[in-house]
């Protein structure tokens, strides 16, 4: 399944592998020959004659099979690390068109554990596949060849001891494979304890709840300690088997041999007995040591072929959101907003998330979003982005159903800005120039969009300005300060339309009116849609929502709301008493 990945140039990689293999094995094979030649020397006291000739030419074969061993090691290597290469980006690039419920589906630990560990897996079999399988099935053809009619005796001996040792790795294999094929899944609990861990360091030391995460982790450990031990109880005892045949098969051979060479008539058939036989079992060897590097490729194969699925799950895997056709917004309709009849559940729910949502909004005009936790605001944000399709109703944007759209035009719409500002590792302009056409940017534009965020000062303060570092998750800047980077990028890409989730929560009300004043002035001729928890922040707005329970309650502007919406009333009465 995975070689199909493998490209033209990567196939003839693979096809200049096999020849140098077939070199190796025809040299390996030439040296038994080397050594009959070399015995029948000896017994026929010849040494002088042939031992030089013979002895260089069983080295010379040695360093030619060495030579090409290498060879054919190295572009399998570079074939493998070629092929993997391309899983990973295949991989990359398919998870950029998951949506939300395709991640959720697959888990984010099990995603970076199939693009890691699962892919490494492919490397290690590939790497050593590529030559065993082209190798092995050549050696014990060529030995068979070899030694076909020689004795019948020592040849039984020969195929008993395959049999036996086929019939042991296949048992072995067959009770481990559902051990190994348990490996990669428990990999992805290790990893999500892992990264909950890490993600919420904080949290857990505040609590101090150290000893629960790290039983949370250890119970993850334990099975898959417990999945290895149990494997290993049937595959430790696999090398010393075959070690201990190969042995026998040896003593078989000779112990045969000897009783061949004792019946036989004269001294000169006792001779070629001998030659024969020590001939006889090097090649016999070859053949056992053939069937048994398969036999070790077929004993790591159950693990492989669990992660060549995942992988393939992944690359495959259809996703929930489909591109359209539309690539352009209709000029007539830029930068409007619609949703007719919508309502969505998201997926293992039983309640809707939004029900009979319809509304509109044109171009520069502003649409808040109110209401109380878990009454749909998010949902609606994520509506019109796309991040998931509507049950029912339509929702366009520009004038197309937002379906119609190739997803990528479609994004290059929106300047999002989500309640929990996405900082990456990087400078202060890498977070803020960010996402496509950032290299027509200049600099001036970087820190125009800082200044409309109320970002400019602190930024100017750090150390190296827009150069200055900043740690993965912000780690390093306040919460207010991520959240003023985050509106800084939606600002730079100057989109048709900014949608602000809650994205001004963790500002100061100085701040978030400096930032507002500033921001309608720039957001003028654009569409923006705001969801907040303050009054404040939204009381301006063209048109204001108010949502209760995945249902508009209440639509118009603050002095109307006030009027005639009482949860948007209450909720306002509330938060200026406060003030106050």
């Amino acid at each position: 399944m995975i070689l199909k990945y493998l490209r033209p140039k990567q196939w003839a990689l693979v096809f200049l592998c096999g020849l140098f293999i077939v070199f190796q094995v025809y040299l390996d094979l030439r040296i038994p020959e080397y050594m009959n030649a070399m015995t029948d020397a000896i017994l026929n006291d010849r040494i002088g004659d042939v031992m030089g000739e013979y002895g260089m030419k069983m080295a010379l074969c040695a360093l030619l099979s060495l030579g090409a061993s290498l060879v054919s090691g190295f572009i399998a290597a570079y074939v493998t690390s070629q092929l993997c290469r391309e899983l990973r980006i295949r991989q990359f690039e398919k998870v950029q068109t998951f949506s939300s419920e395709d991640v959720g589906d697959i888990s984010i630990a099990s995603l970076i554990t199939r693009s890691t560990s699962d892919v490494y897996q492919i490397q290690v079999y590939v790497a050593r596949g590529l030559q065993i399988f082209i190798k092995a099935p050549i050696l014990a053809t060529w030995a068979i060849i070899k030694i076909a009619g020689r004795n019948w005796q020592w040849s039984a001996a020969t195929v008993v001891t395959v049999v036996i040792i086929s019939l042991v790795v296949m048992f072995i294999i067959r009770r481990s494979r559902v051990y190994f094929e348990n490996i990669q899944w428990l990999t992805d609990g290790i990893n999500g304890a892992t990264g909950e861990s890490i993600e919420g360091v904080r949290t857990i030391r505040a609590y101090n709840a150290e000893e629960y995460q790290f039983a949370k982790l250890e119970k993850a450990n334990e099975k898959l300690i417990h999945n290895n031990l149990e494997s290993l109880k049937y595959t430790s005892a696999m090398y010393p088997f075959t070690s201990a045949m190969q042995n026998l098969l040896t003593l078989s051979i000779y112990w045969i041999g000897t009783g061949l060479i004792s019946s036989a008539p004269d001294h000169a058939e006792q001779l070629i007995l001998f030659s024969d036989m020590i001939v006889f079992t090097s090649y016999a060897l070859q053949v056992v040591s053939a069937f048994l590097m398969v036999s070790g490729m077929m004993r790591i194969l159950p693990r492989t072929s669990v992660a060549s699925k995942r992988i393939q799950e992944v690359i495959e895997r259809t996703p929930s959101i489909e591109d359209g056709d539309v690539t352009e917004s209709s000029p007539d309709h830029e930068g409007e907003i619609s949703m007719r009849d919508v309502s969505f559940t998201y997926p293992g729910s039983k309640r809707p998330a939004v029900s009979d949502i319809s509304l509109d909004v044109k171009k520069g005009q502003t649409l808040a979003i109110i209401g109380s936790t878990g009454s749909g605001k998010t949902t609606l944000l994520r509506l019109i982005c796309r991040l998931y399709d509507t049950d029912e109703g339509v929702v366009s944007v520009s004038g197309h159903d937002v379906r119609d759209y190739r997803q990528r035009d479609l994004h290059n719409m929106f300047g999002y800005v989500p309640q929990s500002a996405v900082i990456f590792s990087g400078s202060v302009r890498y977070n803020v120039n960010y996402g496509a056409d950032s290299d027509e940017r200049t600099d001036d534009e970087i820190w125009n969009a800082l200044r409309i965020a109320q970002s400019e000062g602190f930024v100017r303060n750090m150390d190296g300005g827009l150069d200055a570092r900043i740690s993965q998750h912000g780690r390093n800047i306040s919460g207010g300060q991520k959240q003023r980077i985050g509106i800084a990028r939606a600002i730079c890409k100057d989109p048709l339309i900014y949608i602000f989730d809650d994205s001004f929560s963790a500002l100061d009300f100085r701040t978030d009116m400096a930032l507002r004043s500033a921001l309608k002035e720039w957001t003028k001729d654009a569409t923006v849609v705001i969801v907040a928890q303050r009054v404040g922040t939204i009381m301006d707005a063209d048109c204001i929502i108010v949502m209760d329970e995945g249902r508009i309650v209440g639509k118009g502007t603050h002095d109307e709301l006030m009027k005639s919406c009482a949860l948007y009333n209450s909720i306002a009465t509330a938060q200026f008493s406060e003030v106050h």
